[in-house]
């Protein structure tokens, strides 16, 4: 096993990079400035930590919010790694021992807030330090025409250019159009930097547009029939986000809120509850979620139509960071054209007062970007191809059978594209699976053998359910009849597909709603009694530790321990998510756990 690798396993768990890591890093390594575009989950934080404690010297990680880094140094200690944080929320002596201990080598790697960059203690905190590499995480915020464009990253430049010697340079972003790739690499600037990009795609989640009648009703049915699902409902106003929170919790969900109008206090409590999983539905504004790292996000639902498709892609890709299937829906209505155009001109005139020469321009660019929004979501295309194709990237698929417009499509699907769907099942299922079972997943049927056992996490979950299970099963019939699928076992009989029909499905992936996803890892044979007593073992031990529980397992892990059953701890080692630092601080009480009865 190569170096890094070994790295990788000992700090994380895991045996092999995502995809543009490994790429990411070695660059780094080797000297070389880079700018990164990965989507939300890909695992970006790995790429400028992993180099952090390769490389001699102090990391300065410059990231925008407080409840990231608090996050992120709290998941570092849990992998056996000293870092700190430098903002707001510690008092001047707090923040003058965090600089002396790094001074003195106790830290490899330090969060700051832009902010912080200019401050006199930095400054010189900075000129004593061997600082070996800059990551600045967020980095579209350089960027007027980004989404989240903030004035203090225009400082990161110069800081830099301050230091004694020029260390690494990296930035990262999950969405970036090509204007504002060149900002990131023009206002930071970069040196020669090595632009990295694994692509926009998150194929694990499902992206909708809805218009019900009842917006209220929607959400309420929505979220009962998630219930104990972890989700997050964006709303245009504080006004709309305190109606909408108080009447789920009038009807008995456990929701809170967030939004600028609440105190720091409140808005901290209410983050928390959400984080710790003590409220499972969190109703906010915009200011809510940047620098999130909740990986148990199951839905994401837009009340109303944000600004702009940045902002819808990445408040969206805060559900499923874990790996698992998630929901992202926008309820549409020509109202919230209105509001938009509304917060718009407010957003002008208050800019207007604070930067009168900026202000036109800033509307313009504003408008341009709602107005690009508007057109995507009153789209009748692939939902995911147009985003896809915003940011520059072209999907290889004309559809990609998990979006609510494609979905739509399927009414009038061939009994070609449904023996293609069917025949996808079948091969990314590798024959387990009887024709029954086949039918109830492809039309999204939620019954509780399919809910116990984790059916409904399958990438191809529901992607026919607009064809209904008894059109589904005479398709199943008739291709067993021509002999496309064959049937194997006596007692239990299970669907293979025939040599013939495995070469035309082969030739003929494009087309396939399903383009050879695989299953959502290890979910297929969780058991819920398993996953249960182990994440009620992770709660207390995360109450112990004082972090949030995915800070202490992901249920990813969680799901992969509940499958393997392992029964030593050299099995446990050989989970993906195990690090050496975890396994030495959990891994007797896991396998306790799953001991019991």
């Amino acid at each position: 096993m190569p170096e890094l690798e070994k790295e990788l396993k000992k700090y994380y768990g895991y045996d092999t990079f995502r995809a543009g890591q490994r790429e990411v890093i070695d660059t780094i390594l080797n000297g070389r400035d880079v700018l990164a575009i990965m989507p939300t989950g890909s695992g970006k934080s790995v790429c400028y930590q992993l180099p952090a404690l390769l490389l001699g010297g102090i990391t300065i990680v410059v990231s925008p919010l407080i409840s990231l880094m608090k996050d992120q140094v709290a998941a570092l200690g849990e992998i056996g790694v000293r870092a700190a944080y430098i903002n707001s929320s510690l008092t001047p002596n707090q923040t003058l021992l965090a600089l002396k201990n790094a001074s003195r080598g106790m830290y490899k790697i330090i969060y700051v807030a832009p902010e912080r960059l200019e401050t006199d203690s930095f400054r010189q905190f900075s000129h004593r330090a061997d600082i070996s590499l800059v990551a600045i995480d967020e980095a579209h915020c350089v960027s007027q025409w980004g989404h989240d464009f903030r004035r203090s990253y225009l400082n990161v430049s110069n800081y830099i250019a301050t230091l004694p010697k020029r260390p690494v340079v990296a930035a990262f972003t999950a969405t970036a159009t090509e204007r504002v790739r060149r900002d990131i690499s023009d206002l930071l600037c970069l040196h020669d930097p090595k632009c990295v990009t694994t692509g926009y795609d998150r194929p694990n989640l499902y992206f909708g547009v809805d218009n019900p009648k009842d917006k209220f009703s929607y959400v309420l049915d929505f979220i009962r029939r998630r219930r104990g699902k972890s989700g997050i409902i964006y709303c245009s106003t504080r006004k709309q986000t305190d109606l909408l929170c108080d009447a789920l919790r009038d009807r008995g969900i456990e929701a809170c809120k967030y939004h600028a109008g609440l105190t720091d206090a409140e808005r901290g409590k209410n983050q928390e509850d959400f984080v710790y999983d003590r409220a499972t539905v969190i109703v906010a504004t915009n200011a809510f979620g940047m620098g999130i790292d909740k990986s148990n996000v199951s839905f994401v639902i837009h009340y109303n139509m944000p600004l702009s498709v940045e902002s819808y892609y990445q408040e969206a890709g805060r559900a499923g960071r874990d790996g698992a299937n998630a929901e992202c829906v926008l309820l549409y209505s020509k109202a919230d054209i209105a509001v938009g155009k509304f917060m718009l001109d407010r957003s002008f005139d208050a800019l207007k007062e604070e930067f009168p020469e900026e202000a036109e321009a800033s509307l313009e660019v504003n408008r341009q970007k709602f107005d690009d929004a508007i057109k995507l979501f009153g789209s009748k295309s692939c939902l995911r191809a147009r985003i896809l194709d915003y940011f520059g990237e072209a999907y290889k698929n004309k559809t990609c059978g998990k979006c609510s417009v494609c979905l739509k499509k399927n009414t009038a699907l061939t009994p070609n594209s449904v023996k293609l769907t069917v025949g996808a099942l079948v091969k990314a299922t590798g024959g387990r699976f009887g024709a029954s079972m086949i039918a109830s997943i492809l039309s999204g049927e939620k019954n509780e053998r399919i809910i116990e056992r984790g059916f409904d996490k399958l990438y191809e979950f529901g992607s026919l359910r607009l064809s209904g299970k008894l059109k589904i099963r005479d398709m199943i019939d008739a291709m067993i009849a021509e002999g496309s699928l064959e049937v194997c076992g006596s007692q239990y009989p299970v669907l293979k597909l025939s040599p013939e029909f495995e070469k035309t499905l082969a030739a003929a992936g494009a087309v396939r709603t399903v383009a050879a996803a695989p299953l959502v890892p290890n979910t297929l044979k969780a058991d819920v009694k398993t996953v249960e007593k182990l994440k009620c073992w992770r709660k207390k031990a995360a109450d112990i530790a004082g972090v949030p529980p995915y800070i202490i397992m992901s249920d990813l892990t969680i799901d992969r321990i509940a499958v393997s059953r392992p029964r030593n701890i050299i099995e446990l080692s050989r989970i993906d998510g195990m690090s050496d630092e975890r396994i030495k601080r959990y891994g007797k009480n896991i396998l306790s756990a799953l001991a019991k009865d």
